[in-house]
């Protein structure tokens, strides 16, 4: 398939059919419209909102269908309204585009990688003063989407909010660029300092004590699920975020699904017991999209396939990026 537009974009997997001008939008899918049909879509700087999604899982150490979740994602949008009772914010007041989906070689892995730096770079020239939402696919894109902001913006010092289960600090010598190295990829590419990472909701027995080590060595600070629940969810993003702040010109998002509890979310490829819940995540996602410097979102991770019929992780993935949203909005 032939790119559109940019380079390193093709049209989105699925695309649902326009209301016609005039008519009253309400729903999601209603409101988010094809980067190829807007106006002007080479470079709007009115935009507020990109979405890219980003259907690589190949990476992944477990085995993962992360690769289908853009295009749930975008089938799941009709079910959600754009109005978000919880906070009285209608999101339909600002403008959203999606820009389509990373392209992916078979085999390739280097070469996707490539594919999403390049993605990145454009469309965070293109769309300066944008909040980019990529959709993923596996962990392992968080490294090449964050190395195409600083391809895009040098100058700026970038920094790193991670709700996670995992550290993702293994040796890239071992695994590669897979989903379990993005954060020690941006670490010793010199794109991160590993003091402005940020990592909440790591728990239970899924890392190894020598990636504890590598973090303290680097670093990075990490925040227990446990502690966090001690302080209290809100306060812990809030606090982490206010610290990250005062060092870095931008902080990007990024979602790991896995950091909940494979009760609430069943379609994760390293899902586990004793993670967050539903309302938890939902709550710090918020605190983050009210922070004037958090420009950026990812969600990684999560697997159509291994969801139930009803897909209430698809759904909830969902509503983490409208959540997201209405958290900008609030600001």
């Amino acid at each position: 398939m032939k790119s559109f537009l940019y380079p390193k974009l093709n049209p989105p997997s699925f695309i649902w059919v326009r209301p016609e001008q005039g008519e009253v939008i309400s729903k999601v899918h209603e409101w988010i419209e094809p980067l190829s049909s807007a106006a002007d879509p080479v470079n709007r700087k009115d935009t507020d909102f990109v979405i890219v999604g980003v259907p690589l899982s190949r990476s992944s150490i477990s085995a993962s269908g992360a690769s289908e979740f853009p295009d749930a994602f975008r089938r799941a949008w009709k079910g959600f309204s754009t109005y978000n009772l919880d906070e009285d914010v209608d999101l339909s007041g600002r403008t959203a585009v999606d820009a389509g989906d990373v392209p992916m070689h078979v085999t390739d892995i280097h070469r996707c990688h490539e594919n999403i730096i390049e993605a990145s770079a454009t469309l965070h020239q293109h769309f300066s003063t944008s909040k980019v939402c990529a959709i993923g696919g596996d962990h392992s894109i968080t490294a090449m989407m964050v190395k195409g902001i600083y391809q895009a913006r040098p100058d700026e010092k970038i920094g790193i909010l991670q709700f996670d289960t995992h550290f993702d600090l293994r040796d890239m010598t071992d695994n590669g660029p897979s989903n379990g190295t993005p954060m020690r990829n941006l670490i010793e590419s010199g794109v991160v300092e590993g003091s402005n990472m940020y990592n909440i909701g790591l728990h239970g027995f899924f890392n190894t004590k020598d990636l504890k080590q590598y973090a303290d060595e680097k670093g990075v600070n990490y925040i227990t699920l446990g502690q966090a629940r001690k302080k209290g969810i809100e306060e812990t993003v809030r606090q982490s975020l206010a610290e990250l702040a005062a060092k870095v010109d931008t902080i990007y998002l990024t979602v790991d699904m896995d950091v909940l509890d494979i009760a609430y979310a069943p379609g994760v490829p390293a899902s586990t017991p004793g993670g967050m819940t539903t309302a938890e995540l939902l709550e710090g996602v918020l605190v983050a999209g009210r922070h004037p410097k958090v420009n950026n979102l990812d969600i990684v991770c999560l697997d159509p396939q291994k969801d139930t019929p009803v897909q209430p992780t698809v759904k909830l993935g969902t509503h983490i990026f409208l959540t997201f949203l209405t958290g900008v909005m609030l600001r």
